[in-house]
């Protein structure tokens, strides 16, 4: 199929992973990156757009595409305060996503995380319920919304508290039986294949996919 896919996040552990399915995908022909600095990895189908982030403006008409993906995130202890937290995850993909889907955009497939919620009084969680809400009323005609738990793959940055959510998720994985499956550890590669995967689905609406349906075979 001759579709285009815009990528956020693809130096991120699932944004790398969600970058070589859709490059594989004989779905798009296109897959546009945006990020900061350029990626290691090359391939015909790849078109990569450099900036700072901070002036969004400056590169709308790269953001054209059918698909839009989202994995971008950080962490408040990278960002160094809630402000910056919040930049990041909320501020970027939004602006982002409103050009997008002002330039024909069908659908946006979000990693959000479990637990979010615009309500939440966790600052984290309310942050990433903030961003679910913002894209669902875009006007999309589908918004994907993945709320995995913690996530298992080999990460290139050291981050303590995922290091230790980590070890439990893997090491302690017979604890995440039956009622308590859900909050089991999410492996990227599975994550990632399952939001390609809805994307291909062609649905419209707003579907939320929780971690117990994302490991689901």
């Amino acid at each position: 199929m001759n579709k285009t896919a815009l990528l956020l996040g693809a130096t991120g552990l699932t944004g790398e992973q969600c970058l070589l399915g859709l490059l594989a995908s004989e779905r798009y022909s296109k897959v546009t990156v945006v990020v900061r600095r350029p990626l290691s990895l090359s391939h015909p189908k790849l078109h990569t757009v450099l900036t700072d982030f901070k002036n969004i403006t400056s590169i709308q008409a790269e953001l054209k595409a059918d698909d839009v993906f989202c994995c971008l995130g950080t962490t408040i202890a990278k960002a160094g305060s809630q402000e910056a937290f919040r930049w990041v995850d909320f501020d970027i993909p939004e602006q982002i996503a409103e050009r997008a889907v002002a330039q024909g955009a069908q659908q946006f497939i979000l990693c959000s995380s479990m637990g979010a919620d615009a309500g939440s009084a966790i600052f984290y969680s309310r942050v990433k319920g903030e961003l679910e809400q913002a894209v669902s009323n875009m006007g999309f005609k589908a918004v994907h919304i993945f709320r995995p738990s913690i996530l298992l793959g080999d990460r290139k940055e050291q981050r303590t508290g995922e290091a230790i959510g980590r070890f439990a998720a893997e090491k302690l994985s017979f604890l995440f039986a039956g009622p308590f499956k859900k909050y089991a550890g999410t492996p990227v590669k599975v994550l990632a294949k399952k939001m390609i995967e809805a994307a291909a689905q062609n649905t419209s609406g707003i579907q939320i996919h929780e971690n117990d349906e994302i490991l689901a075979a």
